[in-house]
């Protein structure tokens, strides 16, 4: 037998080796995947909003000095607060306050057990190994918050975020501002979380999802 017989048969033996109850088996007939198709492609796309405006854009907090030792908790909480409320929408600010909870804000320093403001935070939301400013103003009749994030912009007080929310709680994580609200559905929570966007250098939202309920999470009395 020529060694190419011998080779050959080899395979053979080799080959029916395979056959025992170890083979793999084959998965069955696989769906080929099929591509998107659109729906109702004659619709008209609504337009793109528009851009250059609104709390997209970082804004310089107008009537508060400098920082020149670029520590943001050098700046005086109160003065940023009612710099912010008096600029309003001329930056483009989305929540707005009643005439009740303003006069609670400029009596702050008077009478601090009716101040709306909370206790100010400092985290690195922007990964610069600087703090930045998050403060929270809470109006009493519905626990809504008025959320903004400061940072220091070659030591000019500059907002970054500005947001509205009734929420459970406040949470910060890997640089991400997670907010969690309830919803109309037992046992489950909005998750909504921001992060820093370089490229429009403020607190974006990223995310938005119906997650499960947190059960860590106080449920509010009124819920209940």
């Amino acid at each position: 037998m020529t060694s190419f017989a011998l080779a050959a048969t080899g395979m053979v033996v080799l080959l029916s080796s395979c056959a025992g109850s170890g083979e793999p088996q084959g998965a069955g007939h696989t769906p080929a995947a099929s591509a998107p198709v659109r729906l109702w492609p004659e619709r008209k796309p609504a337009p793109q909003p528009e851009t250059g405006t609104g709390e997209n854009l970082p804004a310089a907090v107008p009537g508060v000095p400098r920082v020149p030792s670029g520590d943001i908790r050098k700046a005086d909480l109160l003065t940023v607060v009612k710099a912010q409320v008096a600029a309003g929408s001329a930056l483009g600010g989305g929540p707005q306050f009643d005439s009740g909870t303003r006069r609670r804000i400029d009596a702050c320093a008077a009478e601090p057990a009716h101040c709306p403001v909370r206790k100010p935070q400092y985290r690195d939301l922007t990964g610069d190994g600087k703090a930045e400013l998050i403060v929270g103003i809470e109006a009493p009749a519905d626990h809504s918050l008025a959320l903004w994030v400061f940072k220091l912009d070659h030591g000019v007080v500059t907002r970054i975020m500005d947001a509205g929310a009734t929420p459970l709680s406040v949470e910060v994580a890997n640089g991400d501002l997670i907010l969690r609200e309830p919803t109309g559905t037992p046992g489950y929570d909005t998750r909504t979380v921001y992060e820093w966007d370089t490229r429009t250098r403020t607190m974006a939202l990223r995310s938005m999802e119906f997650d499960q309920a947190d059960s860590a999470t106080p449920v509010p009395e009124r819920a209940r």
